[in-house]
């Protein structure tokens, strides 16, 4: 593998939070590779368009993980459920996109056929991503939190010292994202994360799913992963100052051992903005709106159309189980 290819495999597994809904919905979503996947409650479909034209999906049943373990559905522990199980498919429709344009490139240099992407090239830039993400958000941020204390007295103060930290994570978060945006097939992955988010809107409206329909619609959707991202990144910041330590290993432990709890919290927020618009939580999710200027993208038609493509043979699946997606 290139280190082109490293690295864009890296950058594509990092920003899978951003992509995904993070939450057990009716219907969600996830930009891949020239493509979307698709999600319904119990089955899914991935749909990636080929250089050529041709639109290759792969789907299959998916069982909720509140369903297999009881425990899922408790308050905290189905937050981390639902994020395990966003991830755990994020990499599966990652892998389909990334074994499509593969096989597109052999059928173009008359080579042999293309051999399916191994785990061990998907391993290295996922465990290079989950050491990346320890040291930019975990380590880096207590180090220069700890730093700026010589600045001023004030920032001396433990929970001030845990506000710095906190904006530095996210200011880190915000810079990658848009360097990421500066890529070209990182900018290419947005749009088709903006048509997903169309797609979903256009299926809530009860309006019949069309590009025409698709295309009215914003592509700022409440739900998304990066609404999560932020209120986790803003969430660090009072669970952080309740932890007593100040000295810098025993600080990043702790905050690599509480990344469960963040995650539990997040999700109860998210869930309670979301059927409480008015309500002072909802406010917290507003930056992740805001962070979606630069995760979303307007599509193309042809984009999303496949996002379409890819919630029809979600929905097909969906039926075929005997599910029925209705929105009250």
């Amino acid at each position: 593998m290139s280190v082109r290819s490293f690295f864009r495999l890296f950058t594509q597994i990092t920003l899978l939070p951003v992509m995904e809904s993070g939450e057990e919905t009716l219907v969600g979503g996830q930009a891949v590779m020239e493509g979307v996947m698709m999600r319904a409650p119990h089955s899914y479909c991935v749909a990636v368009r080929k250089p050529g034209g041709e639109i290759v999906t792969e789907q299959m049943p998916l069982a909720r993980m509140s369903e297999m373990h009881k425990i899922f559905k408790l308050p905290l522990f189905r937050g981390v459920g639902t994020l395990f199980q966003a991830m755990k498919l994020g990499m599966k429709a990652l892998r389909f996109s990334t074994n499509a344009a593969l096989e597109d490139i052999a059928k173009k240099s008359a080579d042999a056929p293309a051999k399916p992407v191994p785990d061990w090239v998907i391993a290295g830039p996922l465990l290079f991503s989950l050491a990346a993400f320890i040291i930019m958000y975990k380590v880096v941020p207590v180090y220069l939190a700890n730093k700026l204390h010589a600045v001023h007295p004030l920032l001396a103060g433990h929970f001030m010292s845990t506000v710095v930290e906190g904006i530095i994570r996210i200011a880190i978060l915000v810079g990658f994202v848009y360097a990421a945006s500066l890529m070209k097939d990182m900018r290419r992955m947005f749009e088709y994360h903006g048509a997903e988010h169309k797609v979903v809107f256009n299926f809530e409206s009860h309006q019949p799913l069309t590009v025409e329909n698709a295309q009215r619609f914003t592509t700022y959707h409440p739900r998304c992963g990066t609404s999560f991202l932020i209120v986790m990144m803003i969430l660090t910041i009072p669970v952080y100052a309740l932890i007593p330590f100040t000295a810098m290993l025993p600080m990043i432990l702790t905050r690599i051992a509480l990344i469960p709890v963040v995650v539990g919290l997040s999700y109860e927020i998210i869930r309670f903005a979301a059927k409480h618009p008015g309500s002072l939580l909802s406010v917290i999710t507003a930056p992740g709106l805001w962070l979606q200027r630069i995760t979303t993208k307007p599509p193309a038609d042809d984009q999303a159309a496949v996002a379409i493509h890819a919630l029809q043979g979600a929905m097909a699946l969906e039926e075929s189980q005997g599910g029925e997606l209705v929105i009250a």
